[in-house]
């Protein structure tokens, strides 16, 4: 099971052919992509995505959100800005639902890098 970042996904939806869209097609059609709640939030929130897309999306499986979660979320993101690295909130809210389900996260989004020296976050770097 692999998720993807919000990045991956926009470039996907846009048919945009790269190594990250080419390996979330393929884990897509073998049934292998799960959802981070943050990234559906920043999906679902383009005024402009279809219905159709919509529909798909909230048809993958969605990560769950454990008891926690938010105390997590916040000490990785501190962890990370305390080592002076580029910290958005929702790159925490991601990298910790990842790191809770113990999945790796596909994107090309260098950011991430940062999760990664911090806790240890499996990022498929494409």
């Amino acid at each position: 099971m692999i998720a993807a970042d919000t990045s991956t996904w926009i470039a996907y939806l846009q048919g945009d052919r790269r190594p990250d869209t080419d390996w979330l097609d393929r884990a897509l059609a073998d049934r292998q992509v799960v959802m981070p709640p943050a990234v559906l939030t920043e999906l679902l929130s383009d005024p402009k995505l279809s219905a159709e897309v919509s529909t798909s999306l909230l048809e993958l499986p969605l990560l769950e959100v454990t008891t926690g979660f938010w105390q997590r979320a916040g000490a990785l993101r501190a962890r990370v800005l305390a080592r002076r690295r580029k910290a958005r909130l929702g790159d925490a809210l991601i990298a910790q639902s990842c790191l809770d389900a113990q999945v790796g996260l596909l994107t090309h989004d260098r950011d991430l890098v940062a999760f990664a020296d911090a806790a240890g976050l499996d990022l498929v770097l494409a």
